[in-house]
């Protein structure tokens, strides 16, 4: 027989659960308000304490008030938070257990989609998402067989609270780690990330490539094209990831695409150039907008990548082999070049720098870059690289702009210690066919 006391507990448990199921919204609401301020934080074993033993009797109550008004979005933030404090307790399992086998995973993805629902409500969903996924392999897998990297994926690119966001970026880099079988949708999902319209998700999905990349192992190829066209983005903490990105994306197998597409920007395209002039004949006003426009920004962050910051980890700078492997690729010719845009100040500015670095490392560079120059240009450049672009005159800009340099072909050329063999000896024999195609490439358009 139970005690007195014991019956006393399951009478309040009962008065309890009688009071909820005969509640209104508002009632049912101050209900949650008071759970949350009593049990936030509490163990499985407290929560069974408190509730008499019956503690899922109330759980089973929760769940199903959300699968009925989740679409309605009626105290649905704090239904969120009250099941967030069943299934992140300590020993919680059964609860985690019985929320999911209730359809509790895409009744919350389904939320995340829902442009009724209050982002408030939706960061609570991503919270009760991310406990579900630090459960363990199998619920990570559970989330993405759902369909959860693209509801999760997308809703980081709509949602407009960064705070949310970064909680959504929790969740995806749970879900990268110890998930072999789902790792490379959730690899994919960040990159298709990449052109979405919002800096913060663009940001977000470029640090956690990052760490995704040493998991993954191997490389999407649309990781290059994705990553490059970010470039021209107007906000520099998204450049600055995805700077960091191509620097680590060098030690893998899209280093030579990578490298050709950065020398790429460095000269924008004439079809582009044009589309730019049009513009600015037909509308005066536009030319105001020119310093912001994509390519110019991504042909001033290129010239960033390769070479210029003195920080350790700057492609250029870092690695011998790749400043050598971008001479073959003329990325002197683009940098003059970008030295020559008299339309993107940062452009001149970031290329003339980075030029220096080159011309610093290689005495032939140097010698080439004098002669294109002419002497009184070239003084001015070794004097102060930095703010050259403010010095040089229409008739100079015109010169970096319409260089010619190559110093692939004088390379090639000359022998010595700047010989293909020299270079490359080491190189295996694919990555030597490529660099002689780029050679005669080159030379067939001359």
């Amino acid at each position: 027989m139970t005690s007195i006391k014991e019956q006393a507990a399951i009478s309040r448990l009962l008065s309890f659960l009688q009071e909820w199921d005969n509640a209104g919204k508002v009632a049912r609401s101050h209900i949650l308000d008071k759970f949350i301020e009593t049990n936030q934080g509490k163990t499985a074993p407290e929560l069974e304490q408190e509730f008499s033993q019956g503690a899922s009797l109330f759980l089973v109550r929760l769940t199903t008030s959300l699968r009925i008004t989740y679409m309605t979005d009626s105290y649905l933030e704090k239904l969120l938070r009250s099941i967030g404090i069943f299934l992140s307790a300590v020993s919680s399992n059964r609860y985690l257990i019985e929320f999911l086998e209730v359809g509790g995973v895409l009744t919350l993805l389904e939320i995340l989609g829902l442009e009724k629902i209050k982002e408030e409500a939706k960061k609570e969903s991503v919270k009760l998402l991310q406990v579900i996924a630090n459960s363990g392999r199998t619920y990570k897998e559970l989330i993405c067989e759902s369909y959860g990297v693209r509801s999760i994926a997308e809703f980081l690119a709509k949602s407009k609270s960064e705070e949310t966001q970064e909680e959504v970026q929790v969740l995806l880099d749970s879900l990268v780690h110890g998930n072999p079988k789902y790792q490379n949708q959730v690899y994919k999902g960040l990159i298709a990330l990449l052109p979405c319209e919002s800096p913060k998700a663009q940001q977000l999905s470029l640090q956690t490539l990052r760490t995704a990349q040493p998991i993954i192992g191997t490389t999407h190829p649309s990781i290059v094209d994705c990553v490059l066209k970010v470039l021209g983005t107007m906000h520099l903490e998204v450049q600055y990831e995805a700077i960091e990105l191509i620097k680590d994306l060098v030690g893998y197998d899209v280093r030579q695409a990578l490298l050709k597409g950065l020398v790429a920007l460095l000269i924008p395209s004439v079809k582009e150039t044009s589309k730019l002039q049009a513009k600015i004949l037909s509308d005066p006003s536009v030319l105001q907008l020119t310093p912001s426009l994509p390519m110019f920004l991504q042909q001033a962050a290129a010239a960033k990548a390769i070479g210029l910051n003195p920080r350790p980890r700057v492609l250029a700078r870092n690695d011998m082999s790749i400043a050598e492997e971008l001479l073959y690729l003329r990325v002197v010719r683009g940098l003059m070049a970008a030295m020559g845009n008299t339309d993107h100040s940062n452009s001149q500015r970031l290329a003339s720098l980075t030029l220096e670095c080159f011309v610093q490392m290689f005495p032939l560079v140097a010698e080439h870059v004098r002669k294109c120059m002419g002497e009184e240009l070239y003084q001015l450049f070794l004097s102060n690289a930095e703010d050259l672009y403010m010095k040089i005159d229409s008739i100079q800009a015109d010169i970096l702009a319409a260089n010619t340099v190559n110093v692939t072909k004088a390379l090639c050329l000359h022998g010595s210690s700047y010989s293909m063999n020299t270079l490359y000896g080491s190189r295996d024999s694919a990555q030597m066919a490529y660099l002689t195609h780029f050679e005669e490439d080159v030379e067939s358009k001359e």
